[in-house]
């Protein structure tokens, strides 16, 4: 790995200097505790290796022969209860869990803070959508666009439609006055109408031809309301006629807006870094710029004479306005940085809210004072998720990143223990035993020393950014490089450089035109960059094909930008070895390459049938895909060999593999935790790559 970019070659240059945020180790950190430590119980730990068997870390034997096994799984990988609907009725709050199979409805007392049931529904794997019509409480799911319907009187459950075909999502779910229900649905950007009395439902408007998202809703007697995107929308739609009115304010265009909410004859939403709030026919228009702290306004509440009460993104505050305010005056942070998914006035003082990690909170708006409850805590059955990252520190860990929570497993003695965390772990590398972790969607980092628990704020990225991809540590320059994609409404992504040993961050938006960064691999002081012409979604792409681009870490600057497959959109992941550059396309899915740095000459082009991360180890290039398969690209191979398979396809981002020194590497099978080895001598060479459906799944982690 000694293939150096030729510092003459400057063909592109970063646009602006980076923004410089200079942050000091000492002082407050943030706290970090452990919600559990226990060891496994006997069936889970059942396929562990004794000291004497050879884990690394224990007596040395690493299994280096074909008569080892091929996988070994250790239970559950990660565990939740995160939370997507929620709604309040009767005295109870009732959420639906985030990822769990199947999920579940889960009932809260509003007086004793406790779970005081919890209901399994009959499919999908979470529920973002939550409302109440005729004392009757109404889930819409994910990935399978059906609405069920809870009686709180009988416990029962019933499907009561299916908004589509046989994968999508239910985004929003709304009551107009009379009771009937309006949903709103990807992919095929439709309102849908459901009577409850006679459970029939109709698509009564697609109000923006090609948008795939109708995300947000809301009703009135008369008027449907929604936020449609791409391109934005905000659009009120005659519940009789179906006929579809844009109410964009023509000084905000296309963009993106969010939560809807009605407030008698006035409406009330958010976009471009504003809460606005209008009459229902588009008239009368009032704007008010958001804090510069905050990135987006996740949930509304109105009281009494019009006070708009919102929650944000990022610090996860709640904050209200008074007509007529020039700004929003901050009440409180009842779980910080976390998104909120709904708040509800219980009464004149009393604010409930519910919080996507998996908590929920009681306000007091006069004193600002509040109390939190996590659902574990209250009696909430955390099930397994898909895990979204994994490192492994040779003797010491294995560690899992989660919906706001990270998962230690100690291979050793079996010991698990769940740390909280301030977002999704998106992100994570190993130095120096200190664990870094990249958050979704702060875009803080953190530097977690897994031996004493405590864990340090590092920044935040911000520029526009939401969703960090990858993290790469260069041995030449002692920094680590962090890449990430903007937010819903944005094309343009950065690369972010942090040293280690100083906390000094820079920040680079827009280091590639018009793309996000998915993918960095950090080697001899370059950064090779991989780019996504989608950016974060909802605005139509400026640029056809995706880019791969070399960054100097000490000159700072871009020596060239190529795009080595013209028409494929997304460079998922890349890795760099001995002169080669190898990537795999996301868009077109499966399509690799391999691509010579001295002439940036393509050598490879072919298809593993679907995409994830690349790695490299014991010299070899390897990339794990989501049909289960992990392959062995290169070198000197003619075709790609496929090294293990029958993984499953449960991860929420890109498949990992977190390697030990030896052929074994710690990755996941369905969602247990699982040892798996890739020793290229020990495959089967009749295995095939397997193929992709001629239509490409439904990803999560594509579309939430």
């Amino acid at each position: 790995m000694d293939d150096r970019v030729p510092s003459g070659d400057t063909t592109h240059q970063v646009k602006a200097n980076p923004t410089r945020r200079n942050i000091l180790w000492a002082g407050g950190g943030l706290a970090m505790a452990a919600l559990t430590s226990q060891a496994f119980p006997g069936p889970a730990a059942a396929g562990s290796p004794t000291a004497s068997e050879g884990h690394e870390g224990t007596s040395g034997l690493r299994y280096d022969t074909c008569a080892g096994p091929a996988v070994e799984t250790f239970g559950t990988a990660s565990t939740t209860a995160a939370i997507v609907g929620a709604t309040v009725f009767g005295g109870h709050a009732y959420v639906v869990t985030r990822g769990l199979v199947p999920p579940l409805l889960a009932e809260i007392d509003l007086d004793t803070h406790q779970v005081v049931r919890s209901v399994p529904l009959p499919s999908g794997e979470g529920g973002w959508a939550a409302t109440v019509s005729g004392g009757q409480v109404y889930a819409g799911m994910y990935t399978v666009p059906d609405v069920h319907r809870f009686d709180p009187e009988t416990g029962e459950v019933e499907t009561v439609a299916r908004l589509g075909g046989s994968s999508g999502f239910v985004w929003a779910l709304t009551t107009a006055p009379d009771g009937t229900i309006y949903a709103a649905t990807y992919p095929d950007g439709g309102i849908w109408e459901i009577d409850p009395t006679t459970r029939v439902f109709r698509r009564i408007a697609q109000p923006v031809p090609g948008a795939q998202y109708a995300r947000y809703v809301a009703a009135d007697a008369t008027h449907v309301y929604a936020s449609v995107y791409t391109p934005g929308r905000l659009v009120a739609i005659d519940r009789a006629t179906g006929t579809v009115r844009n109410l964009n304010p023509p000084e905000l265009g296309d963009a993106v807006y969010g939560p809807l909410t009605i407030d008698r004859d006035r409406l009330v939403t958010t976009s471009s870094h504003k809460l606005l709030t209008m009459r229902t026919d588009g008239s009368d228009v009032t704007m008010v710029e958001l804090p510069e702290s905050e990135a987006l306004i996740d949930a509304f509440a109105v009281g009494a004479e019009g006070t708009v009460y919102a929650t944000t993104r990022r610090t996860g505050s709640v904050y209200r306005y008074q007509p007529g305010a020039s700004e929003l005056e901050q009440l409180a942070t009842p779980s910080a940085n976390d998104e909120h998914r709904a708040i509800v006035l219980l009464d004149d003082r009393t604010m409930f809210g519910a919080a996507g990690s998996g908590g929920v909170w009681w306000l007091d708006l006069e004193s600002g004072t509040y109390s939190f409850v996590d659902l574990i805590d209250a009696g909430l059955p955390p099930g397994p998720e898909r895990p979204q990252a994994i490192v492994h520190d040779p003797g010491r860990g294995v560690y899992i990143g989660g919906h706001w929570a990270l998962e230690v497993y100690d291979p050793d003695t079996g010991k698990r223990t769940r740390f909280r965390v301030p977002g999704e772990v998106k992100a994570m590398l190993v130095h120096d035993h200190l664990l870094y972790l990249a958050l979704y969607p702060s875009t803080q980092l953190v530097v977690l020393d897994p031996a004493t628990g405590e864990v340090r704020d590092l920044g935040t990225i911000l520029h526009g950014q939401q969703r960090p991809w990858d993290m790469d540590y260069d041995e030449r320059t002692g920094l680590i490089v962090v890449a990430s994609a903007p937010g819903t409404g944005f094309l343009e992504g950065a690369l972010t450089v942090l040293d280690p040993r100083t906390g000094r961050m820079d920040v680079y938006p827009g280091i590639i035109d018009d793309q996000a960064v998915m993918s960095v691999d950090a080697v001899d002081g370059v950064a090779y960059l991989g780019g996504d012409v989608i950016g974060g979604g909802g605005t139509p792409p400026t640029q056809a094909s995706a880019s791969v681009a070399a960054f100097d870490l000490r000159t700072r600057e871009i020596h060239w930008q190529v795009d080595p497959l013209a028409g494929h959109r997304t460079v998922q992941d890349l890795v760099v070895y001995d002169g080669v550059l190898y990537g795999v396309m996301k868009r077109d899915a499966g399509t690799w390459f391999a691509m010579d740095l001295a002439d940036r000459e393509l050598r490879q082009q072919g298809s593993i049938g679907s995409y994830g991360e690349t790695f490299v180890h014991r010299g070899k290039v390897f990339a794990t895909v989501f049909t289960g398969q992990i392959h062995q690209l290169g070198p000197d191979l003619a075709e790609p060999r496929v090294v293990a398979s029958g993984l499953g396809d449960q991860w929420y981002t890109n498949p990992h593999l977190a390697m030990e020194r030896s052929w074994y590497g710690w990755g996941i099978l369905g969602r247990d935790l699982a040892r798996i080895r890739v020793d290229p001598d020990c495959a089967e060479p009749a295995l095939a790559p397997a193929r992709a459906p001629a239509k490409d799944p439904l990803r999560i982690g594509d579309v939430m």
